[in-house]
């Protein structure tokens, strides 16, 4: 029965027999660290997750699952276009709160290709991909956190930003939550002008009843109104695609007073519990609806753990390994920096308890979606996306992506192909040391390479032994370079010019490539 749906009854509420496309819900945790999870950690992990837990057993957890770099803004894009967010003009680091669109305005998106097959979509949450701040003379020029409050009109409607790039409706706030302006944005409006000043790290406008610690409670509230207002036509044979990127657990770290202190390990668990919390409330809309058994749930992190999350290492001194056996945090170029928790549920489709091994990125979801929806992606869509619905449904027969390309916070490559990892840079490219242009990096060699079917943690460098490896890889990531693309199909071209060998820099210190402390 396409598009039909079936009532029955279930304790009194009605629920559906599953029509022919799911809903889809994407929870996108902000910094949330592999080894944060608890049923991903259990060893070393110390923060209780139940509800992420309860999703892993029922559900497929993969285990080697990556963000499409270490740090937040690509990964984001990556996640909506299904391409390498470093074939943009984005080589390093990440946007702020006033930059412009990083997504190019004729791209497919992901919700546009949603909505192309009958979804409604929404975004609900933090941003972080740019967007056009409307100036009060009409005229072109750079907004930033000093003259943004005599610089932008605050009145007039936001150009390029999520509305613009298929999402039906939107809330949240433009970037990460120590980025102004300190305001919420509805569909194309701020919600109320910014009036003063406020700072959570970075200082900059902000609505005078803005609230850092307010956040994911709204986005929460929100998210399950969203799920409400949808769910009459979800049961109707219209599904639903809801993207949810939270602000936790970034920085600032601001659980709530219901959450303070409830973990027995610091403000950071606390809000790592919260997170947890909210992932535990939507999945309860889900039921209350009777939509829990036609929504593919998808819960993950844009990178890994932050160690500014934990400054001092009192959490990590308590025997907490957020980046659970992995080296690195976000921002490096190891493990530790860009495999993230990966927690799939699609009730009678996607065995419960189930674990995968198979190697993937975020930005499958694009590939992932389109084969779920009876699409083909055309040449310029979805360059660096593999479907992986065939390892979610148990019938993979081989390994889905050729490779996976990493990138860190400065820009420094490496490329994943069954076990063995190359890293074009001697360091960790990102914070940890030891780090780019540091008296540590001095000496080492230029590359590193890694088999991490034999030694997970990175440490034992095998470039030496294994020049013919570092060429041959070395040559697949030249190739997806030229080819502008890593998955078969027409080449395309990169935005700018690509290069994989990066000058020993410290992370760059420009506007748009400081992310959240």
């Amino acid at each position: 029965m396409h598009g039909c749906v079936l009532a029955v009854m279930t304790n009194g509420m009605a629920t559906d027999v599953a029509p022919s496309k799911p809903n889809i819900l994407f929870i996108l945790a902000d910094d949330l660290g592999y080894g944060d999870v608890q049923c991903l950690n259990p060893q070393r992990g110390k923060i209780r997750t139940p509800n992420l837990d309860r999703l892993a057993g029922q559900g497929m957890t993969f285990t080697d699952a990556h963000s499409g770099s270490a740090v937040c803004t690509p990964s984001r894009y990556g996640i909506l276009t299904g391409r390498y967010a470093w074939r943009t003009r984005l080589q390093s680091g990440v946007l702020g709160g006033f930059s412009p669109p990083l997504i190019e305005r004729e791209r497919l998106t992901l919700p546009s290709l949603l909505k192309q097959h009958g979804y409604a979509t929404a975004c609900i949450g933090k941003w972080h991909l740019g967007m056009s701040w409307p100036h009060k003379d009409g005229g072109p020029g750079n907004v930033n956190n000093a003259n943004a409050m005599e610089v932008v009109d605050w009145t007039k409607p936001i150009q390029n930003g999520p509305t613009a790039c298929g999402f039906d409706y939107y809330f949240g706030i433009s970037a990460s939550l120590d980025m102004p302006p300190f305001v919420f944005i509805e569909n194309d409006h701020v919600t109320a002008v910014p009036t003063t000043k406020k700072r959570w790290i970075r200082s900059g406008p902000a609505a005078a009843d803005f609230e850092a610690v307010d956040v994911l409670p709204r986005l929460t509230s929100r998210a399950i109104e969203h799920i409400k207002l949808r769910a009459d036509d979800a049961r109707a044979g219209k599904p639903f695609f809801l993207y949810l990127p939270l602000n936790a657990p970034h920085t600032p770290i601001v659980p709530s007073k219901e959450w303070q202190g409830t973990s027995g390990l610091g403000d950071y668990a606390d809000f790592v519990m919260a997170l947890d919390a909210t992932v535990g409330k939507v999945l309860v809309a889900l039921d209350a609806q009777g939509l829990a058994s036609n929504t593919l749930v998808i819960v993950t992190s844009d990178n890994g753990f932050s160690p500014h999350g934990d400054p001092k290492g009192l959490l990590r001194a308590q025997g907490h390994k957020p980046s659970a056996q992995f080296r690195g945090y976000k921002a490096d170029i190891w493990d530790g920096g860009h495999r993230v928790p990966f927690l799939v549920r699609w009730p009678g489709r996607i065995a419960a308890g189930s674990i995968s091994e198979q190697l993937i990125c975020l930005g499958d979801l694009m590939a992932t979606c389109a084969e779920l929806v009876g699409a083909r992606l055309p040449d310029n869509a979805g360059e660096d996306s593999v479907s992986i619905l065939p390892a979610l449904l148990g019938t993979a027969e081989e390994l889905l992506p050729e490779a996976v390309v990493h990138h860190s916070i400065n820009g420094s490559f490496a490329i994943r192909q069954g076990n063995w990892k190359l890293e074009l840079c001697p360091g960790s490219g990102g914070w940890s040391d030891p780090k780019p242009a540091s008296s540590q990096e001095e000496g080492l060699p230029p590359v590193q390479l890694y088999n991490l079917g034999v030694e997970i943690g990175e440490q034992t460098n095998l470039q030496a032994e294994h020049p013919e490896i570092v060429a041959r890889l070395t040559r697949l990531l030249e190739k997806y370079v030229a080819d502008g693309r890593s998955t078969p199909g027409r080449p395309q071209q990169n935005e700018v010019a690509i290069k994989l060998w990066k000058k020993e820099r410290s992370a760059d210190k420009s506007t748009e490539s400081q992310e959240g402390q």
